[in-house]
C-alpha cells in the first residue's frame, strides 16, 4: 500500500492540442510488471465484484507479475470481449479500482492501465487464431459494445453470429463517439478483427427496422436476435433560438469528427471551425466535444448547471481538458441562444445555486435573478442520448418505456420470444463497460433459450 502507483506517461498538453493522437500512452514491460507486483492478490476479490463483466482481476495481474502476457490476455478475454477499449475508457475508478483494498491508505492498482497492456501486448505478439462456426445463428443488431460483447460471447459458444451494422465502419459509439485521443480507431479495429476471427460476420450500411425488420431476419433463418441498437439520439436544451446556424449536438460533432474525420485537411465532410465554443453539459461526452474544439483551434468553455464538485464525467477527463485549456463557467443554465442574421453570436443563462439534493444525491441547482451572457459563434448541448425509435415503430411485440428504452428482463429477454436487448437501447445512455456487460448476459440467455428449444 506504501507503494506509488506506476503512471503512465502523458503527452504534453501543447502538443496534443494540436492533433488527435492519443494522449495517454501505455506501460512498458517493466512498469506492467512493477504495478502488477503492488496487488495484494486479495482472496475476496473486491475488484472483481466491482466489474460489471467478471474479469477475475486477480488472476490476470498474477500472470502479469510472472511476465505471462498471454496468458493474462486469455484470462481477461474469457469474460471481457473488449479488453484494449476497456483498457482505456472504462470508469475504473468508480469499478474495479474502486474496490481495490490498496486504495485504502494509498493509491489503488492501475487495473485498467495493466489491463490495457496485456491487450496491446497480445495485439503485437500473438497471431490471431481462426475458429470455425458451425453452430445455430443468430443475429446481432448493432456493432456497439453491446453487440460486440454478445458477438463474442455467442461465437465462443459455437454460434454462427451475424453483426447488422447502420454506419459504412462497426463499433458503434467506439468509432463515432468517442475520439481517437482517448481510442485510437485502429485498436477498435483490431478487436474487431479478432471477433472475425472467431467467426463472427459483420454486414454494415443496414438498418435494421428500414432495410429489412427484425422480423425478417426470423424468415432467413435466425433462431434469435440480440438489439444492441445504443441511444443515439441526442437531446437538446428545448430553449428559444436553438435553430440558429452554430447549434450542432454533440452526437453530430463528435460523429462528424471521429467517423468522417472533418478535422483533416480537405474532409468530405468538413464540421464548422468556430473560433469561440461553448459546450453545454458535465459529463464524459462533453469533455469530448470541448477537447475536440480544442484540436480545431477554438477556445472553448464548457457550461454546466452545478459545481464542479458535481460533474459527472470521469476526473482524469476533466483534468486533462484543463490541461488543454478548457475553461469551465458553473452554476448556468441555458436560457436563450442569441442570433444574428441566423448565426449564432451568444448565449444567455440563468445563474443557478444549489438547494437540497435530488432523489440521486445530488443537490438541485435552483435559479436566481441574475442574467449572464456568454459570446459564441457554435454551441454544442451535451445532454445526453435517448434510443433511436426506429425499432419502437417498426417490431410489433416488443414494449418500450416512455423514452423510448426496450423493457427487457434482467437476462435482457424481451417479450417478444426470441428477441432479447441490452446496453443503451435498454438503460438509456451509460458507459461501455455496462453495456458490454448487458451484452455477454443476454448471450447467455440466447444459449439457454437455443438449447431449451431442442
Amino acid at each position: 500500500m506504501k507503494t506509488a502507483r506506476h503512471a503512465a506517461a502523458v503527452r504534453d498538453p501543447s502538443e496534443r492540442i494540436g492533433n488527435f493522437r492519443e494522449v495517454v500512452a501505455g506501460y512498458s514491460e517493466e512498469t506492467a510488471v512493477a504495478e502488477a507486483n503492488r496487488c495484494l492478490r486479495c482472496k475476496t476479490k473486491p475488484c472483481t465484484a466491482g466489474c460489471p463483466v467478471g474479469v477475475q482481476i486477480p488472476a490476470f495481474i498474477q500472470e502479469i507479475a510472472n511476465r505471462n502476457f498471454e496468458e493474462a490476455y486469455r484470462i481477461i478475454r474469457a469474460t471481457n470481449a473488449l479488453p484494449a477499449v476497456c483498457g482505456r475508457v472504462c470508469p475504473q475508478e468508480r469499478q474495479c479500482e474502486g474496490n481495490c483494498v490498496c486504495g485504502i491508505k494509498g493509491e489503488p492498482v492501475a487495473i485498467g492501465a495493466l489491463e490495457r497492456f496485456a491487450a496491446d501486448h497480445h495485439m503485437a505478439h500473438a497471431p490471431t487464431s481462426a475458429v470455425e462456426q458451425t453452430g445455430r445463428r443468430v443475429a446481432v443488431v448493432g456493432s456497439g459494445p453491446a453487440g460486440l460483447s454478445c458477438a463474442g460471447e455467442l461465437a465462443k459458444r459455437g454460434y454462427r453470429v451475424t453483426v447488422f451494422e447502420a454506419l459504412h465502419k462497426a463499433g458503434g459509439v467506439l468509432v463515432y463517439g468517442i475520439p481517437a485521443f482517448r481510442l485510437p480507431k485502429e485498436i477498435v479495429q483490431r478487436e474487431i478483427s479478432e471477433l472475425e476471427a472467431q467467426g463472427v460476420q459483420f454486414v454494415l450500411n443496414s438498418v435494421i427496422g428500414c432495410t429489412e425488420s427484425v422480423e425478417e431476419l426470423f424468415e432467413e433463418g435466425y433462431e434469435a436476435v440480440f438489439l444492441g441498437t445504443g441511444a443515439g439520439l441526442p437531446k437538446f436544451m428545448h430553449i428559444p433560438g436553438e435553430n440558429a446556424r452554430g447549434v450542432f449536438s454533440a452526437n453530430e460533432y463528435l460523429t462528424r469528427i471521429n467517423l468522417m474525420k472533418a478535422y483533416e485537411e480537405n474532409a468530405e465532410t468538413p464540421v464548422f471551425r468556430a473560433r469561440k465554443v461553448l459546450v453545454v453539459g458535465g459529463g464524459n461526452v462533453a469533455m469530448d466535444a470541448a477537447r475536440c474544439a480544442r484540436r480545431l483551434g477554438a477556445e472553448v468553455t464548457v457550461v454546466y448547471r452545478r459545481t464542479e464538485e458535481e460533474l459527472p464525467a470521469r476526473k482524469e477527463e476533466i483534468a486533462h481538458a484543463k490541461e488543454e485549456g478548457v475553461v469551465f463557467d458553473f452554476l448556468l443554465s441555458p436560457k436563450e441562444v442569441l442570433a444574428e442574421n441566423g448565426d449564432v453570436c451568444g448565449l444567455l443563462c440563468t445563474r443557478m445555486q444549489l438547494g437540497e439534493p435530488d432523489p440521486t444525491g445530488r443537490r438541485r441547482p435552483i435559479p436566481t435573478d441574475e442574467t449572464v451572457r456568454l459570446d459564441a459563434d457554435c454551441i454544442i448541448p451535451a445532454l445526453g442520448t435517448s434510443p433511436n425509435p426506429l425499432i419502437a415503430r417498426t417490431t410489433k411485440g416488443i414494449a418500450f418505456k416512455p423514452h423510448g428504452e426496450i423493457v427487457a428482463d434482467e437476462d435482457g429477454k424481451t417479450e417478444l420470444d426470441g428477441v432479447y436487448a441490452g446496453g443503451d437501447a435498454v438503460t438509456g445512455a451509460a458507459t461501455v463497460i455496462l453495456a458490454m456487460g448487458a451484452g455477454r448476459t443476454a448471450a447467455r440467455a440466447i444459449d439457454a433459450y437455443l438449447k431449451n428449444k431442442e
